[in-house]
């Protein structure tokens, strides 16, 4: 049991207080503090990222499911997948997920944030957030009026390059898909190399990027090992917040707003064990209603990846090199020279996106390529020459939820994603898997090298067992958004700006703000709402 006995920090009252030390998170903190008027408490639970494998690219295969770096979160049996359970990776350190993340720099689509705007959000279409992502942004390469040179999100390409991955590029050409060099123009569709959050074969996070540079200003104070357990609200408005922190329980009071930045999973979290929510699931838990709002929660979006994996003749994986000494050696001198090669890795480094059927407005499919494969995170590579084609649905119609467990903060929420739950991305799955076959089975680049499906194989082919198969094979590619709807319409958890509905003095800023989830890799999406957000809370201040 916490110690529920509250102490006097004797710290001074901060401006702002920000819950949660990731991509969003420190984003804010260094734009909240940089004028020098405002101070600012970020708040994290997890600790430092003074571990190797938090900046080798490759140190995700350490980090998640490591409770050093991640959550360790557990969803609930989804039934859209065969009644499995999925880990369910959040980072837990300074720069949150993306010290564990796959590092690709992904904006999404412009009509993504057009159809924000659409849905009642003004303020968030794509011409409106634009100059936010050039903001952060600081890009390698030929200058471009879609990109920016001077933000401290390093953004950069590949430091590798596979003949398979090159391969799978010229089939999907051959299959209509056609070359691209840059995703992040506004429309992703097309087939490239990714580009990636490192800055010369190391990982950049958001805590390199923004929170770093500022932790020397003064009006700048980081508590790690910090847990949130509750909002502390006066009336109708939040007040400050009850965090556990060196063993102690204390209050910390805001004189402006606090700001949740905790993520998708753990913002609305934090809200109901405030009382803030749907006031039967609170009552469950004996927790008071404070306010209600009882789309807390709920909206859950992810993309849910189907691996596919195939087996090819005459061309080098990394199946084959990780698993000698000589390829180890190799691989490990590549990158102490020239912080190059499989070290420097993204879990996935070829990209694609296309359309489902000819009657998508935009690309709905998104291709994840890997010279390598296993069974799943965490065991070892197959020893056959193999790789892995993943695809997911970018606009699921499934909605999933997080709700509490318990009423002990230190309890892990429920967790349910729903996948495939609706009809309609059942068949976009059914699609997905076809268009992936067609890609690699039946083109002449591949030919040469006998591809045969490992996963899910061949003996997989009616819709009813393609439905079948997706079940198996599907897993969640970490991009869990819209738990706080952001909207107009009074059932909205935030407005426009951000504020909580219903409630003074609170914000929140991640990707559970969104109302839908973008067309690709949330977490540039999340930089750019934490920029937004923070241009929206100095205005307010009057600057």
């Amino acid at each position: 049991m916490l110690d529920t006995e509250i102490v006097d920090t004797g710290a001074p009252r901060f401006d702002y207080i920000v819950v949660g030390a990731g991509s969003a998170g420190c984003t804010l903190a260094n734009r909240l503090t940089a004028s020098g008027r405002h101070s600012v408490l970020l708040l994290e639970a997890g600790g430092k990222d003074d571990w190797i494998w938090f900046h080798i690219p490759v140190g995700y295969l350490y980090a998640m499911g490591n409770p050093r770096a991640d959550w360790c979160y557990r969803t609930e049996p989804v039934p859209g997948l065969n009644g499995r359970t999925l880990g369910y990776p959040r980072g837990k350190v300074i720069g949150g997920s993306s010290a564990i993340n796959g590092m690709i720099y992904m904006r999404g689509q412009a009509a993504d944030y057009d159809h924000w705007r659409q849905l009642g959000n003004p303020g968030w279409g794509w011409d409106d957030v634009l100059p936010h992502f050039l903001r952060s942004e600081r890009r390698e390469g030929e200058p471009s009026p879609h990109h920016g040179r001077d933000g401290e999100l390093r953004v950069e390409g590949m430091r590798l390059s596979w003949k398979v991955l090159d391969l799978f590029r010229a089939a999907a050409i051959e299959q209509g898909i056609p070359a691209s060099s840059d995703f992040n123009g506004g429309d992703n569709e097309g087939v490239g190399y990714f580009e990636v959050n490192q800055k010369q074969g190391l990982r950049w996070s958001a805590a390199s990027a923004f929170l770093k540079p500022a932790l020397g200003r003064p009006n700048l104070t980081l508590w790690t090992g910090a847990q949130a357990l509750r909002l502390v609200t006066e009336g109708r408005r939040v007040t400050g917040i009850e965090v556990r922190h060196q063993g102690q329980t204390k209050r910390v009071t805001a004189g402006r707003e606090v700001v949740l930045s905790a993520g998708a999973v753990n913002s609305p979290q934090l809200l109901q064990l405030s009382g803030i929510g749907n006031p039967e699931l609170l009552a469950e838990h004996g927790i008071a209603t404070v306010h209600e709002l009882k789309q807390v929660g709920e909206n859950l979006q992810d993309h849910l990846q189907l691996r596919m994996i195939f087996k090819v003749s005459g061309l080098p994986t990394l199946n084959v090199s990780a698993n000698s000494l000589a390829g180890k050696l190799g691989m490990a001198l590549q990158y102490g020279l020239a912080r190059r090669g499989p070290m420097t890795m993204a879990p996935s480094q070829l990209g694609g996106f296309t359309r489902s059927s000819p009657e998508r407005a935009t690309a709905d499919l998104q291709f994840h390529v890997q010279p390598l494969s296993l069974d799943k995170f965490g065991e070892p590579l197959h020893r056959f020459p193999a790789f892995t084609a993943t695809v997911c649905n970018l606009r699921p119609q499934s909605r999933g939820h997080i709700r509490l467990a318990s009423a002990d903060p230190t309890a892990a929420p429920l967790i349910q994603p729903n996948y495939l739950s609706a009809a309609a991305d059942r068949e976009v799955a059914v699609e997905a898997i076809r268009l992936v076959r067609r890609i690699v089975l039946e083109s002449k680049a591949f030919a040469p090298h006998r591809p045969e499906e490992y996963r899910p194989g061949p003996s997989f082919s009616t819709d009813a067992e393609l439905e079948q198969a997706a079940g198996d094979i599907g897993t969640t590619i970490f991009h869990p958004v819209g738990t706080c709807r952001m909207g107009s319409d009074p059932a909205a958890v935030v407005d426009p700006r951000l504020r909580l509905n219903g409630i003074a003095g609170l914000r929140i800023a991640d990707a559970s703000v969104m109302p839908t989830i973008t067309s690709g890799n949330t977490n540039a999406p999340t930089i750019m709402i934490a920029e937004k957000a923070a241009a929206m809370l100095l205005e307010d201040a009057g600057y």
